[in-house]
């Protein structure tokens, strides 16, 4: 397949030095996505948007982010309007969503002609615009912008989309602690950070680790008859919401995810793509857990493989560096709140016994699979994000759940459905109002992009704050 050769020559090199021969899948993974000279993230094999290999809710228009923007300018004006106010893009992608909150709030409230710029304002915008000049302004003066980028290659196309915008670039360590006011936010980030692989053998919990075909390690396994331990190539995720292949993304902010070393025992190489792809260079192998923060996640989640209802074999992902990220975002954090936006589950929906082989999907040339050992460098690796660990995580990090919703309703309590009715009464061509109200829908798909999970906390509220519903999560909960 088209694997990155010089790629897969470090993986090689960092198993052949690695102790038993041997690096957890989520090493692998990150190397794979985030290696700065390789990595998919990191060359121009990255390729987004609908002609890509996959698509997000920005790549459909500017509603996306002008939305949000609605969704900041209220928390900021729940804070008490102050300055600065920062917002923490962590994962930027293209820059695309940067500038269209940027745009849309120099538009709305620096525009000195004080007419109308935007296809559509909301009726909470229509009557702010009532309200005096200085007033309109205060919001974008006191606005400063930060992006969390790892790859460098997204980094300097997001500085050159954004050049004309005051805005500046970071890493999320590099961030001093308890020193944002504001709102750090992602969409589609979490999916993208490097999971482990588990399975079940005997009833008990073990890691799924990643060695080199023919090692010393594998002699056993390739003995016992090449065994798969995944499906085909070219088949998709378990079902669910976000599992089609409406759009995904991912880009990792600032942090390297790496695991140590343990004890394994051989298992079967997973298979190539078909019988007809080159032999890929790697195969699995299952050992002992590499951490105990394995054991110490499923107990914070009330999850029991033990249980008869979990059968050998059952396979799935656990994402550490979300639990690392989330507690970093948290220190660094204030007074604001952190709002996550990404395709995923509750623990009880992800950790179900029926999905027995997890979420794992690669995106190449917009297909997806599920064989993260071809075409390396080439392809997107993701995982669903478990957004009941995001909770229960934060909780211990001091942050509070404000609420969780699905962003089909997010964005239509922002004013999506306004933004729908209002282009019947535009002045444009059928096709073109045809083609944007498609987007919109998409946007609300609750099979696709609109079935993605919305996450807001909170830290530093006052009870007064925190007792002001955010306009985005409606009545939810």
């Amino acid at each position: 397949m088209d694997s990155n050769p010089a790629l897969c020559e470090i993986i090689s090199s960092r198993i052949a030095s690695s102790p038993h021969r041997r690096i957890t899948f989520a090493e692998y993974m990150d190397i794979a996505l985030y290696h700065p000279e390789h990595g998919y993230y990191s060359t121009k094999a990255v390729n987004l948007g609908k002609q890509g290999d996959f698509f997000t809710s920005v790549h459909l228009g500017s509603d996306f982010g002008e939305l949000l923007a609605e969704q900041f300018v209220q928390m900021w004006e729940i804070l008490g309007r102050p300055k600065p106010f920062t917002l923490v893009e962590m994962g930027a992608g293209q820059g695309l969503l940067a500038a269209d909150i940027l745009n849309y709030l120099q538009q709305q409230y620096l525009d000195p002609s004080g007419q109308q710029v935007s296809h559509l304002l909301s009726e909470t915008l229509r009557e702010r615009r009532k309200a005096p000049r200085r007033e309109l302004a205060d919001f974008f003066a006191s606005l400063e912008y930060v992006i969390v980028e790892k790859s460098l290659a997204l980094r300097q196309e997001q500085q050159q989309r954004l050049q004309d915008f005051p805005l500046r670039w970071c890493n999320l360590e590099d961030i001093p602690p308890l020193s944002i006011t504001g709102c750090f936010f992602s969409n589609e980030l979490v999916d993208a950070l490097p999971v482990h692989q588990f399975t079940l053998e005997a009833g008990q919990l073990r890691e799924i680790y990643v060695t080199t075909r023919g090692s010393g390690d594998d002699k056993e396994t390739r003995g016992q008859g090449d065994k798969e331990t995944r499906g085909q190539g070219g088949q998709g995720g378990q079902g669910g919401q976000g599992d089609k292949d409406a759009g995904r993304g991912g880009r990792l902010g600032g942090i390297s995810f790496s695991s140590p070393s343990s004890p394994l025992s051989p298992s079967s190489p997973l298979s190539p793509s078909s019988p007809s792809s080159p032999t890929s260079p790697f195969v699995e192998v299952i050992g002992e857990v590499s951490s105990p923060k394995i054991a110490e996640y499923f107990d914070l989640l009330g999850i029991d493989f033990a249980q008869s209802a979990y059968a050998d074999g059952y396979r799935s992902e656990i994402n550490l560096a979300a639990v690392d990220w989330l507690s970093i975002v948290a220190d660094r954090l204030k007074r604001g709140y952190l709002l996550t936006i990404d395709y995923g589950y509750p623990a009880n929906r992800y950790y179900n016994p029926r999905r027995s082989q997890g979420t794992l999907q690669c995106y190449y040339q917009h297909r997806h699979h599920n064989n993260p050992y071809i075409n390396i460098g080439r392809q997107d690796i993701t995982a669903h994000v478990d957004f009941t660990a995001l909770e229960k995580s934060g909780d211990r990090s001091g942050l509070q759940k404000v609420g969780f919703t699905q962003q089909g309703l997010f964005l239509m309590a922002l004013g999506l459905g306004l933004r729908i009715a209002n282009l019947s009464y535009q002045q444009q061509p059928i096709s073109q109002m045809l083609q944007r109200r498609d987007a919109l829908h998409q946007l609300l798909d609750p099979m696709g992009l609109g079935g993605f999970g919305v996450l807001v906390q909170s830290k530093g509220l006052t009870q007064a704050e925190i007792s002001q519903p955010l306009k985005g999560l409606g009545n939810g909960d």
